[in-house]
């Protein structure tokens, strides 16, 4: 049977992978074959890829690591869950689509470095909600000029001239979405009042 090179390639990586997470457990043949009834002769041919991985011979080498197939097999990625992240360089800031579709609302994972620290305002269609989540944000939107730190948020109409950068302490690490005009986002955060000194 002739696979597809991902699978090709998956099938050839199982032999190696038994082997090490076996060798990691320091879990000799005989142990892993009493343990799942499968011959020691078989488990080596498994191991060195002398033998075609199956069903039959998994499932029980599977139950007995306690690890799910899929890490056994390495199965390629379909329909995987995680969300492969491919970080941007925009403007000197790290940016990581978070959002995968196509859709009225964006979101991003942006890391802007300490240089980031002299206000450039722009306005244009949208509405955003950013949610700090380290170190220390500095919004400037229309005549208001504000820091937030890590779990403040903060939202506007992105027509209202805006920018956000650091204080030049140090980096900063922000959620964004983004949403056209339109999508007006649910939060609602108020800048907190300033202290009398």
């Amino acid at each position: 049977m002739h696979h597809p090179p991902a699978i090709a390639d998956a099938l050839a990586e199982v032999g190696p992978r038994l082997k090490r997470l076996r060798t990691e457990r320091n879990v000799t043949l005989a142990e892993l074959s009493e343990a799942t009834g499968i011959s020691k002769s078989t488990l080596s041919r498994l191991e060195s890829g002398q033998r075609r991985p199956s069903l039959e011979l998994l499932l029980p080498i599977s139950h007995a690591h306690q690890v799910p197939l899929d890490e056994l097999v390495g199965a390629p990625e379909v329909g995987d869950p995680r969300v492969r992240l491919t970080p941007r360089r925009v403007n000197g800031n790290t940016v990581l689509p978070l959002t995968r579709q196509p859709g009225p609302i964006q979101s991003y994972k942006m890391v802007l470095p300490a240089a980031r620290r002299v206000p450039d305002l722009c306005t244009h269609e949208g509405y955003e909600w950013l949610y700090v989540l380290s170190g220390r944000l500095r919004l400037v939107l229309a005549d208001h000029d504000l820091i937030l730190g890590p779990g403040e948020v903060a939202e506007f109409d992105t027509r209202l001239p805006h920018w956000f950068g650091t204080t030049g302490e140090g980096p900063v690490e922000v959620l964004s979405l983004f949403g056209r005009q339109g999508e007006r986002l649910h939060v609602r955060a108020k800048p907190r009042p300033r202290q009398a000194h």
